[in-house]
């Protein structure tokens, strides 16, 4: 046994192997014991969930016109400034409205349906500039025919890396979990 280290000493410090794997593998996640990272599946529902209340929200208010943002006729004749206008509407409602539920509660509405949080990666409260390039990031979701393959593209990521991280939370550094598998101190500002 000279030659080779023993099996008990390869695991040395008191964490568990899987915690070793992962700062090999990583280095910067010191994300808290117990945490359950959210499924690409469980993540999609949340956006569907969110665009949906968003342009139900637009389309009240709107009182139907806001339907001319996916209006195809309208984009190729002479008052395509109509649907543009609508089109950047849409875009500029989604970014308020993802960066202040996630100012106000640690989450979009949407996520908070699924049982989900957003927090930095070592499970801290995230800040207002956080929220922001996360909530801009986003909106390459809802742009066609880029939602397509953006959306694709992280999905594959997301069950590719340990982390579960899409390519916007890498940027912005954070992390969606499952709410209720945080430990009390990394939830007190979920709402």
């Amino acid at each position: 046994m000279n030659d080779h280290d023993s099996p008990i000493s390869i695991n040395k410090g008191g964490t568990t192997l899987a915690k070793t794997l992962v700062s090999e593998d990583g280095g910067h996640w010191p994300v808290p014991e117990g945490t359950i990272l959210a499924s690409g599946v469980r993540r999609i529902t949340s956006f569907v969930l969110d665009t949906i209340i968003v342009n139900t929200i637009l389309l009240i208010l709107s009182k139907g016109k806001m339907i001319n943002a996916w209006n195809l006729t309208l984009w190729s004749s002479s008052n395509f400034h109509h649907a543009l206008a609508m089109g950047v509407i849409i875009l500029i409602s989604h970014w308020l409205y993802w960066k202040y539920t996630g100012l106000y509660y640690s989450r979009s509405f949407g996520q908070k349906l699924m049982g989900l949080a957003v927090l930095a990666e070592d499970g801290s409260e995230m800040t207002n500039k956080m929220w922001e390039i996360r909530a801009m990031k986003k909106l390459i979701y809802l742009i066609f025919p880029f939602s397509f393959y953006f959306g694709a593209y992280d999905l594959a990521r997301i069950s590719q890396r340990h982390t579960h991280q899409s390519n916007v939370d890498l940027r912005v550094g954070s992390i969606v979990a499952h709410a209720n598998s945080l430990p009390p101190a990394n939830r007190k500002h979920i709402k």
